[in-house]
Protein backbone atom coordinates (compact mmCIF):
# COMPACT_ATOMS: atom_id res chain seq x y z
CA UNK A 1 0.00 0.00 0.00
CA UNK A 2 1.37 3.41 -1.00
CA UNK A 3 0.73 6.20 1.51
CA UNK A 4 1.44 9.76 0.38
CA UNK A 5 1.54 12.46 3.05
CA UNK A 6 2.21 16.19 2.93
CA UNK A 7 5.56 17.32 4.35
CA UNK A 8 3.93 19.72 6.84
CA UNK A 9 2.29 16.91 8.85
CA UNK A 10 4.27 16.47 12.08
CA UNK A 11 5.17 12.90 13.05
CA UNK A 12 3.60 11.46 9.90
CA UNK A 13 6.57 9.17 9.26
CA UNK A 14 6.40 7.87 12.82
CA UNK A 15 2.68 7.20 12.68
CA UNK A 16 2.30 5.74 9.19
CA UNK A 17 5.58 3.96 8.41
CA UNK A 18 4.31 0.56 9.61
CA UNK A 19 1.04 0.78 7.66
CA UNK A 20 2.55 0.87 4.18
CA UNK A 21 5.19 2.31 1.88
CA UNK A 22 5.30 6.03 2.66
CA UNK A 23 6.11 8.87 0.29
CA UNK A 24 6.34 12.50 1.37
CA UNK A 25 5.40 15.39 -0.95
CA UNK A 26 5.32 19.18 -0.97
CA UNK A 27 2.16 21.10 -1.82
CA UNK A 28 4.34 23.24 -4.11
CA UNK A 29 5.27 20.38 -6.44
CA UNK A 30 2.60 17.70 -6.01
CA UNK A 31 0.67 16.83 -9.16
CA UNK A 32 -1.41 14.08 -10.73
CA UNK A 33 1.66 12.21 -11.99
CA UNK A 34 3.22 12.02 -8.54
CA UNK A 35 0.03 10.65 -6.97
CA UNK A 36 -0.83 8.20 -9.76
CA UNK A 37 -0.09 5.15 -7.59
CA UNK A 38 -1.36 6.46 -4.25
CA UNK A 39 -3.62 4.19 -2.21
CA UNK A 40 -3.85 6.70 0.63
CA UNK A 41 -3.56 10.49 0.38
CA UNK A 42 -3.01 12.57 3.52
CA UNK A 43 -2.85 16.36 3.26
CA UNK A 44 -3.07 19.64 5.12
CA UNK A 45 -4.85 22.80 3.97
CA UNK A 46 -2.11 23.80 1.52
CA UNK A 47 -2.92 20.96 -0.90
CA UNK A 48 -6.11 21.23 -2.95
CA UNK A 49 -7.59 17.80 -3.51
CA UNK A 50 -9.82 17.66 -6.58
CA UNK A 51 -10.38 15.84 -9.87
CA UNK A 52 -7.32 17.47 -11.41
CA UNK A 53 -4.99 16.25 -8.65
CA UNK A 54 -6.34 12.69 -8.82
CA UNK A 55 -6.78 12.59 -12.60
CA UNK A 56 -4.23 9.80 -13.12
CA UNK A 57 -5.14 7.77 -10.03
CA UNK A 58 -7.49 4.79 -10.34
CA UNK A 59 -6.85 3.14 -6.99
CA UNK A 60 -6.93 5.65 -4.12
CA UNK A 61 -9.04 4.22 -1.31
CA UNK A 62 -8.70 6.81 1.43
CA UNK A 63 -8.26 10.61 1.47
CA UNK A 64 -7.92 12.67 4.63
CA UNK A 65 -6.87 16.12 5.79
CA UNK A 66 -5.07 16.67 9.08
CA UNK A 67 -6.97 19.95 9.51
CA UNK A 68 -10.35 20.94 10.87
CA UNK A 69 -11.17 22.99 7.77
CA UNK A 70 -12.06 21.31 4.49
CA UNK A 71 -12.30 24.22 2.03
CA UNK A 72 -9.38 22.73 0.08
CA UNK A 73 -11.15 19.42 -0.51
CA UNK A 74 -13.61 18.77 -3.33
CA UNK A 75 -15.84 16.57 -1.22
CA UNK A 76 -18.47 16.21 -3.94
CA UNK A 77 -15.88 14.76 -6.32
CA UNK A 78 -14.63 12.28 -3.71
CA UNK A 79 -18.18 11.23 -2.88
CA UNK A 80 -19.03 10.72 -6.55
CA UNK A 81 -15.95 8.51 -6.89
CA UNK A 82 -16.86 6.57 -3.70
CA UNK A 83 -13.57 7.57 -2.11
CA UNK A 84 -13.80 7.68 1.71
CA UNK A 85 -12.81 11.05 3.19
CA UNK A 86 -12.29 12.29 6.74
CA UNK A 87 -11.05 15.48 8.33
CA UNK A 88 -9.45 16.09 11.71
CA UNK A 89 -12.34 18.11 13.12
CA UNK A 90 -11.47 19.49 16.54
CA UNK A 91 -7.73 18.82 16.30
CA UNK A 92 -6.87 22.48 16.80
CA UNK A 93 -9.80 23.54 18.99
CA UNK A 94 -7.69 23.99 22.13
CA UNK A 95 -5.02 25.90 20.21
CA UNK A 96 -7.52 28.33 18.71
CA UNK A 97 -9.27 28.82 22.05
CA UNK A 98 -5.94 29.68 23.67
CA UNK A 99 -5.13 32.06 20.79
CA UNK A 100 -8.43 33.88 21.35
CA UNK A 101 -7.80 33.95 25.08
CA UNK A 102 -4.38 35.53 24.51
CA UNK A 103 -6.01 38.16 22.30
CA UNK A 104 -8.64 38.90 24.93
CA UNK A 105 -6.02 39.22 27.68
CA UNK A 106 -3.83 41.55 25.60
CA UNK A 107 -6.75 43.70 24.49
CA UNK A 108 -8.23 43.88 27.99
CA UNK A 109 -4.95 45.32 29.26
CA UNK A 110 -4.84 47.86 26.43
CA UNK A 111 -8.44 48.91 27.16
CA UNK A 112 -8.00 48.77 30.93
CA UNK A 113 -10.79 46.21 31.33
CA UNK A 114 -11.78 43.98 34.21
CA UNK A 115 -12.67 40.82 32.35
CA UNK A 116 -15.11 39.67 35.03
CA UNK A 117 -17.25 42.69 34.08
CA UNK A 118 -17.31 41.82 30.37
CA UNK A 119 -19.25 39.40 28.17
CA UNK A 120 -17.82 37.37 25.29
CA UNK A 121 -20.14 36.48 22.41
CA UNK A 122 -19.15 33.24 20.67
CA UNK A 123 -20.54 32.77 17.17
CA UNK A 124 -20.29 29.09 16.28
CA UNK A 125 -20.52 26.44 19.00
CA UNK A 126 -18.70 23.60 17.30
CA UNK A 127 -15.35 22.21 18.43
CA UNK A 128 -13.56 25.56 18.80
CA UNK A 129 -16.46 27.61 20.13
CA UNK A 130 -17.17 24.94 22.72
CA UNK A 131 -13.50 24.79 23.76
CA UNK A 132 -13.47 28.57 24.20
CA UNK A 133 -16.71 28.45 26.19
CA UNK A 134 -15.25 25.82 28.50
CA UNK A 135 -12.17 27.95 29.27
CA UNK A 136 -14.27 31.07 29.84
CA UNK A 137 -16.50 29.12 32.22
CA UNK A 138 -13.49 28.02 34.26
CA UNK A 139 -12.25 31.61 34.40
CA UNK A 140 -15.64 32.98 35.41
CA UNK A 141 -15.98 35.17 32.30
CA UNK A 142 -19.55 35.71 31.12
CA UNK A 143 -20.22 34.44 27.63
CA UNK A 144 -23.05 33.77 25.18
CA UNK A 145 -23.33 31.23 22.38
CA UNK A 146 -24.93 31.77 18.97
CA UNK A 147 -25.27 28.88 16.52
CA UNK A 148 -28.54 28.78 14.54
CA UNK A 149 -27.79 25.45 12.79
CA UNK A 150 -27.12 23.69 16.09
CA UNK A 151 -30.08 25.35 17.76
CA UNK A 152 -32.40 24.24 14.97
CA UNK A 153 -30.91 20.73 15.11
CA UNK A 154 -31.97 20.38 18.75
CA UNK A 155 -28.77 21.21 20.63
CA UNK A 156 -29.92 21.74 24.22
CA UNK A 157 -27.51 24.55 25.06
CA UNK A 158 -28.82 28.06 25.68
CA UNK A 159 -28.28 29.95 22.42
CA UNK A 160 -28.86 33.63 21.73
CA UNK A 161 -29.51 35.61 18.55
CA UNK A 162 -27.00 37.64 16.56
CA UNK A 163 -28.71 40.74 17.90
CA UNK A 164 -27.71 39.63 21.42
CA UNK A 165 -24.18 38.84 20.24
CA UNK A 166 -23.85 42.36 18.84
CA UNK A 167 -24.22 43.74 22.37
CA UNK A 168 -21.28 41.72 23.75
CA UNK A 169 -17.98 43.35 24.66
CA UNK A 170 -16.00 40.72 22.73
CA UNK A 171 -17.30 38.88 19.66
CA UNK A 172 -15.31 35.81 18.62
CA UNK A 173 -16.13 34.05 15.34
CA UNK A 174 -15.87 30.26 14.99
CA UNK A 175 -18.03 29.28 12.03
CA UNK A 176 -17.27 27.50 8.75
CA UNK A 177 -17.30 29.38 5.47
CA UNK A 178 -20.74 28.75 3.99
CA UNK A 179 -21.66 30.62 0.81
CA UNK A 180 -25.36 29.78 0.55
CA UNK A 181 -28.16 27.68 2.00
CA UNK A 182 -30.21 28.43 5.12
CA UNK A 183 -27.19 29.40 7.25
CA UNK A 184 -24.72 31.35 5.09
CA UNK A 185 -21.68 32.80 6.85
CA UNK A 186 -19.99 34.59 3.95
CA UNK A 187 -19.76 38.25 4.97
CA UNK A 188 -21.70 37.50 8.14
CA UNK A 189 -20.06 40.73 9.21
CA UNK A 190 -20.83 42.95 6.26
CA UNK A 191 -20.58 46.73 6.16
CA UNK A 192 -23.78 47.19 8.15
CA UNK A 193 -22.77 44.84 10.98
CA UNK A 194 -19.26 46.24 11.11
CA UNK A 195 -20.57 49.80 11.22
CA UNK A 196 -22.90 48.86 14.09
CA UNK A 197 -19.99 47.92 16.35
CA UNK A 198 -18.84 50.41 18.97
CA UNK A 199 -15.21 51.40 19.46
CA UNK A 200 -15.45 49.81 22.92
CA UNK A 201 -16.04 46.35 21.42
CA UNK A 202 -13.56 43.76 20.15
CA UNK A 203 -14.19 41.59 17.07
CA UNK A 204 -11.98 38.50 16.69
CA UNK A 205 -11.90 36.33 13.58
CA UNK A 206 -10.01 33.05 13.88
CA UNK A 207 -12.22 30.91 11.64
CA UNK A 208 -12.46 31.85 7.94
CA UNK A 209 -11.46 35.14 6.38
CA UNK A 210 -14.57 35.38 4.23
CA UNK A 211 -16.81 35.66 7.30
CA UNK A 212 -15.82 39.35 7.53
CA UNK A 213 -16.02 41.63 4.51
CA UNK A 214 -12.42 42.87 4.58
CA UNK A 215 -12.99 45.58 1.97
CA UNK A 216 -15.94 46.94 3.94
CA UNK A 217 -13.83 46.95 7.10
CA UNK A 218 -11.07 48.89 5.34
CA UNK A 219 -13.58 51.38 3.96
CA UNK A 220 -14.99 52.02 7.43
CA UNK A 221 -11.51 52.54 8.87
CA UNK A 222 -10.66 54.95 6.07
CA UNK A 223 -13.86 56.87 6.83
CA UNK A 224 -12.68 57.35 10.40
CA UNK A 225 -14.60 54.57 12.15
CA UNK A 226 -12.90 52.99 15.14
CA UNK A 227 -12.96 49.24 15.60
CA UNK A 228 -10.88 46.86 17.69
CA UNK A 229 -10.36 44.20 15.03
CA UNK A 230 -8.28 41.07 15.66
CA UNK A 231 -7.64 39.06 12.48
CA UNK A 232 -5.91 35.72 12.14
CA UNK A 233 -7.76 34.88 8.93
CA UNK A 234 -8.27 37.05 5.85
CA UNK A 235 -10.21 37.12 2.65
CA UNK A 236 -8.37 35.78 -0.40
CA UNK A 237 -5.47 34.22 1.50
CA UNK A 238 -2.60 34.40 0.81
CA UNK A 239 -3.33 37.42 -1.40
CA UNK A 240 -4.73 39.43 1.47
CA UNK A 241 -5.54 43.14 1.53
CA UNK A 242 -2.29 44.59 2.88
CA UNK A 243 -3.90 47.99 3.43
CA UNK A 244 -6.09 46.55 6.18
CA UNK A 245 -3.20 45.42 8.37
CA UNK A 246 -2.26 48.82 9.87
CA UNK A 247 -5.86 49.36 11.00
CA UNK A 248 -6.14 46.11 12.95
CA UNK A 249 -5.56 45.89 16.69
CA UNK A 250 -3.83 42.52 16.31
CA UNK A 251 -2.98 40.66 13.11
CA UNK A 252 -1.50 37.22 12.42
CA UNK A 253 -1.05 34.85 9.46
CA UNK A 254 -3.70 32.17 9.97
CA UNK A 255 -1.72 30.50 12.76
CA UNK A 256 -4.30 30.40 15.58
CA UNK A 257 -4.45 26.61 15.47
CA UNK A 258 -0.75 26.05 14.93
CA UNK A 259 0.40 24.63 18.23
CA UNK A 260 2.54 21.56 17.91
CA UNK A 261 -0.18 19.71 19.82
CA UNK A 262 -2.90 20.93 17.46
CA UNK A 263 -1.03 20.02 14.29
CA UNK A 264 0.23 16.70 15.62
CA UNK A 265 -3.21 15.83 16.98
CA UNK A 266 -4.45 16.10 13.39
CA UNK A 267 -1.85 13.54 12.31
CA UNK A 268 -2.85 11.21 15.14
CA UNK A 269 -6.53 11.50 14.21
CA UNK A 270 -5.75 10.47 10.62
CA UNK A 271 -3.68 7.55 11.87
CA UNK A 272 -6.55 6.31 14.03
CA UNK A 273 -9.03 6.76 11.18
CA UNK A 274 -6.81 4.89 8.70
CA UNK A 275 -6.30 2.03 11.15
CA UNK A 276 -10.07 1.79 11.54
CA UNK A 277 -10.52 1.89 7.76
CA UNK A 278 -7.99 -0.93 7.35
CA UNK A 279 -9.49 -2.92 10.22
CA UNK A 280 -6.28 -3.05 12.24
CA UNK A 281 -5.44 -2.20 15.85
CA UNK A 282 -3.89 1.22 16.41
CA UNK A 283 -0.63 0.87 18.34
CA UNK A 284 0.70 4.42 18.46
CA UNK A 285 -0.35 7.55 20.32
CA UNK A 286 0.59 11.20 20.23
CA UNK A 287 2.22 11.24 23.65
CA UNK A 288 4.87 8.86 22.29
CA UNK A 289 6.30 11.65 20.14
CA UNK A 290 5.56 15.08 21.62
CA UNK A 291 8.66 16.75 23.08
CA UNK A 292 8.62 17.50 26.77
CA UNK A 293 8.17 21.20 27.48
CA UNK A 294 10.05 23.06 30.17
CA UNK A 295 8.20 23.69 33.41
CA UNK A 296 6.98 27.21 34.04
CA UNK A 297 9.53 29.40 35.81
CA UNK A 298 6.90 31.89 36.99
CA UNK A 299 6.78 32.08 40.78
CA UNK A 300 3.30 32.15 42.26
CA UNK A 301 2.80 33.50 45.77
CA UNK A 302 -0.13 32.75 48.01
CA UNK A 303 -1.55 36.28 48.10
CA UNK A 304 -1.26 37.23 44.44
CA UNK A 305 -4.33 38.38 42.52
CA UNK A 306 -5.77 35.61 40.32
CA UNK A 307 -5.90 37.68 37.15
CA UNK A 308 -2.36 38.90 37.63
CA UNK A 309 -1.18 35.30 37.93
CA UNK A 310 -3.22 34.01 35.02
CA UNK A 311 -2.18 36.87 32.75
CA UNK A 312 1.48 36.09 33.39
CA UNK A 313 1.04 32.33 32.96
CA UNK A 314 -1.08 32.48 29.82
CA UNK A 315 1.07 35.02 27.98
CA UNK A 316 4.23 33.21 29.00
CA UNK A 317 2.94 30.20 27.05
CA UNK A 318 1.58 32.23 24.14
CA UNK A 319 1.65 36.01 23.68
CA UNK A 320 -0.19 37.02 20.51
CA UNK A 321 1.63 40.38 20.46
CA UNK A 322 4.86 38.66 19.40
CA UNK A 323 3.18 37.13 16.35
CA UNK A 324 1.45 40.44 15.63
CA UNK A 325 4.73 42.36 15.68
CA UNK A 326 6.46 39.85 13.40
CA UNK A 327 3.52 39.85 10.99
CA UNK A 328 3.45 43.65 10.70
CA UNK A 329 7.20 43.84 10.18
CA UNK A 330 7.37 41.14 7.51
CA UNK A 331 4.03 40.86 5.72
CA UNK A 332 4.49 42.34 2.27
CA UNK A 333 3.26 39.72 -0.21
CA UNK A 334 1.38 36.47 -0.69
CA UNK A 335 4.67 34.57 -0.62
CA UNK A 336 5.50 36.13 2.72
CA UNK A 337 2.11 35.08 4.11
CA UNK A 338 2.86 31.51 3.05
CA UNK A 339 6.36 31.71 4.51
CA UNK A 340 5.17 32.91 7.91
CA UNK A 341 2.68 30.03 8.11
CA UNK A 342 5.15 27.45 6.83
CA UNK A 343 7.95 28.50 9.18
CA UNK A 344 5.87 29.25 12.25
CA UNK A 345 7.93 28.50 15.37
CA UNK A 346 7.02 25.78 17.83
CA UNK A 347 4.18 26.87 20.07
CA UNK A 348 2.83 24.82 22.95
CA UNK A 349 -0.55 24.54 24.65
CA UNK A 350 -1.23 25.04 28.35
CA UNK A 351 -1.41 21.25 28.75
CA UNK A 352 2.32 20.94 28.00
CA UNK A 353 3.36 23.23 30.83
CA UNK A 354 3.85 21.94 34.37
CA UNK A 355 3.79 24.41 37.23
CA UNK A 356 3.66 24.54 41.01
CA UNK A 357 0.99 26.84 42.40
CA UNK A 358 1.88 26.15 46.02
CA UNK A 359 -0.83 27.42 48.36
CA UNK A 360 -2.38 29.74 45.79
CA UNK A 361 -6.11 29.97 46.47
CA UNK A 362 -7.16 29.62 42.84
CA UNK A 363 -4.96 26.67 41.94
CA UNK A 364 -7.93 24.61 40.76
CA UNK A 365 -8.88 27.17 38.11
CA UNK A 366 -5.30 27.27 36.83
CA UNK A 367 -5.21 23.51 36.42
CA UNK A 368 -8.77 23.29 35.08
CA UNK A 369 -7.80 25.67 32.26
CA UNK A 370 -5.23 23.09 31.19
CA UNK A 371 -1.93 23.59 33.00
CA UNK A 372 -0.27 20.51 34.49
CA UNK A 373 0.58 20.24 38.18
CA UNK A 374 4.33 19.87 38.68
CA UNK A 375 5.34 16.50 40.02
Amino acid sequence: MKIYYEDSMPYAAEFFSELGECEVFSHKTVNADILADADVLLVRSTTKVNQQLLARNKQVQFVATATAGTDHIDKNYLANQNIPFISAGGCNSVAVAEYVLSAILVMSKRLNWRLVDKTVGIVGAGHVGSALARVLTVLGINHKLCDPPLADAGDARDFVSMNDIMQCDVISLHVPWVKDGPYPTQHLFDKARLAALKDSQILINACRGEVINNQAALALFEQGNSLNLVLDVWENEPNINLDLIPHTALATAHIAGHTIEGKARGTEMLYLALCKHLGIQAKKKLSDYLPKAESSQIKITEKQDFWQVFYLLALDVYNIEKDDQYFRANMQSADQFRYIRKHYPIRREFSAIALNTGNFANSKAIYDVGFLPAI
